[in-house]
């Protein structure tokens, strides 16, 4: 029981299934979620068919975290979409839907982790952000302004969760193989990697690497924080 327990948003595929494979191999307690099931199991894995936009749906997924567990001590904010498109051919639509999977799901699910890790005095939060938006990239204005936005959100939760032991963090990562820019032409993924400080893409383990740092216990003191994968 004094395994950790950790919740992952968008876990079905990507790098959310990567996270929950990463942190079932070290002996966590993984819980994640998405909106439909996926295609594969693991063992000790609890998943939950959840749209992180819909609060009841979200409620109901803590209250079985609370019941089934009675504790969560990590939550990485990983569900999000994007729309790469030109702000003159966006609709309304499409924006609205952005910022309720970004920033209306990553707030729902922060503010319902913080109320079961705060009876224990301690807790991680982790939201995924963009190398995007530090670049200021054209051509995903509804993106880029959701993600500053998650980054805005985590400061002002990462003072509000202060006295309770939580902490709250952001990882922005460089471009990384998934179905956000699969199709994305890969000369422009190689003008915006260009632009950056180290000129490459991310992979999975630089991501969890990053995620790994804001999770340790040693970091108590590093909160409100955004890390950019490939430096800005």
């Amino acid at each position: 029981m004094d395994k950790p327990v950790t919740l992952i948003t968008g876990s079905r595929k990507g790098i959310g299934e990567y996270l929950v494979r990463t942190y079932a191999s070290t002996g966590a307690r993984v819980v994640g979620c998405s909106r439909t099931a996926p295609e594969w199991s693991l063992d000790g894995y609890t998943h939950f068919c959840v749209d992180v936009t819909d609060e009841e749906s979200v409620l109901d997924m803590f209250s079985s975290i609370r019941t089934e567990f009675g504790r969560l001590d990590h939550l990485v904010n990983n569900a999000g979409i994007a729309s790469m498109n030109h702000s003159l051919l966006t609709p309304a639509s499409t924006v609205r839907k952005i910022f309720d999977t970004n920033l209306v799901g990553t707030f729902l699910c922060s503010r319902e982790a913080a109320k079961l890790m705060m009876k224990r005095g301690c807790g991680r939060i982790v939201n995924l952000s963009s190398i995007a938006v530090a670049l200021h990239l054209e051509g995903e204005a509804a993106y880029v302004a959701s993600k500053a936005a998650v980054e805005s959100l985590t400061r002002v939760l990462a003072r509000e969760f202060a006295a309770f032991g939580v902490t709250v963090n952001t990882v922005g990562p460089a471009p990384l193989e998934t179905d956000l820019i699969r199709s994305v032409p890969k000369d422009k993924i190689e003008r915006i990697v260009q632009r950056q400080i180290v000129k490459e893409m991310a992979a999975p383990e630089d991501v969890v690497n990053a995620i790994n740092f804001f999770l340790r216990k040693e970091s108590r003191l590093i909160s409100g924080q955004t890390i950019y994968l490939g430096g800005a």
